[in-house]
């Protein structure tokens, strides 16, 4: 096993990060060493690189960052029984206390004292990294590593889409970064009526079609609330899935929601905004969820049935492969919008 390896470090607290060689980590009693296959950038990494409001109240530097990732079990730790060396692993990125609670009424995804991989916690964009043994998701032998690293980000959109009902009514995605069009996938596969995704990225769009939306909104070109009501027949969306934290979409997204709909909140606005809550939510009578992580651990269940079945292909979404040493490229290109998943191989491979 080698002393030092390539780590992507968020290294000060401004835009940017750098590739540079730090120490192999070492696991403790409880933990995993694991050789990291693939992983991907997600939007909370944008977030990082970019380094604004939210970053800086929220993530420890210098750091590892990261924290979609697959790879292969290189070393247990001593209290270490359900995983073998060899295993083909992705893990859940929330470590809650266990304790409060949350934690100890099912609730452990919204734990107050949460560490997280990769944001205050070192991560995955390494070519090894460390995860608690209790947060192993086994993936099946039969699954890509590219396809096994993008089960975080899923995780996010199965919770989006099932913290409700969804059979049969009109659903409203905004925002088709990548979880919003696994969003879509998952709305489709979970018996959702007309699907509805806005955005103001054509490729983005195009790509919503592809993962199964039925109508596409370019909100630069056509009102997002009364596309979606002529949609609808004056009706509203039954459920709204708001995945760009863009102010101006989540006051719009309510506006476009029909009454008594359901909304779920997963997009992240880097600042305070304001809404007309009497208007838009109070009287109309909404369910609002906020949607963080994943469920543990009903929501990997979830998805996992979902992958396994073949009811989500995520295949139309990987559009790039990079080496880590491409960290620049990727990130530009991620913040373009004209790319979907963005993986990461090894270093050094792709």
């Amino acid at each position: 096993m080698p002393q030092t390896m390539w780590g992507l470090v968020k290294e000060t607290r401004g835009p940017g990060a750098v590739l540079r060689e730090v120490p192999v980590p070492v696991c403790k009693s409880d933990e995993v060493l694991v050789k990291v296959k693939s992983s991907s950038i997600c939007g909370t990494d944008v977030h990082i690189y970019k380094w604004d409001e939210w970053a800086d109240r929220t993530v420890v530097t210098p750091n590892v960052f990261g924290h979609e990732f697959s790879g292969v079990v290189e070393a247990v730790g001593e209290s270490v029984t359900h995983v073998k060396i060899g295993d083909s692993i992705s893990a859940e990125g929330h470590m809650p206390c266990g304790l409060c609670r949350a934690c100890r009424t099912g609730q452990a995804h919204v734990c107050a004292r949460t560490i997280s991989f990769g944001i205050n916690a070192p991560g995955c964009f390494a070519e090894y990294t460390v995860v608690k043994a209790a947060n192993v998701i086994h993936n099946h032998p039969d699954m890509s590593h590219e396809i096994a690293c993008l089960q975080d980000p899923l995780g996010n959109a199965v919770q989006a889409v099932m913290a409700g009902d969804i059979v049969g009514k009109s659903v409203a995605v905004i925002g088709a970064g990548p979880i919003g069009l696994m969003a879509i996938a998952t709305a489709r596969a979970c018996g959702a009526g007309a699907v509805i995704a806005v955005d103001i990225n054509p490729y983005r769009l195009q790509m919503a079609q592809q993962m199964g939306a039925d109508y596409v909104v370019n909100n630069t070109e056509v009102p997002m609330v009364e596309s979606i009501m002529a949609y609808t027949g004056g009706e509203g969306a039954e459920v709204v899935l708001e995945m760009s934290g863009h102010p101006a979409a989540i006051r719009e997204g309510l506006e476009a929601a029909a009454p008594g709909a359901r909304v779920s909140l997963l997009g992240i606005p880097t600042s305070e905004i304001s809404l007309d809550l009497s208007r838009h939510v109070i009287f109309k009578g909404l369910h609002i969820s906020g949607i963080t992580g994943r469920r543990m651990y009903q929501t990997w269940f979830q998805l996992k049935g979902l992958l396994e079945e073949k009811r989500v292909d995520l295949h139309p979404l990987i559009t790039h492969r990079m080496p880590l040493e491409r960290y620049e490229d990727a990130f530009e290109l991620m913040m373009s919008g004209k790319c979907g998943k963005i993986v990461f191989t090894e270093v050094g491979h792709g």
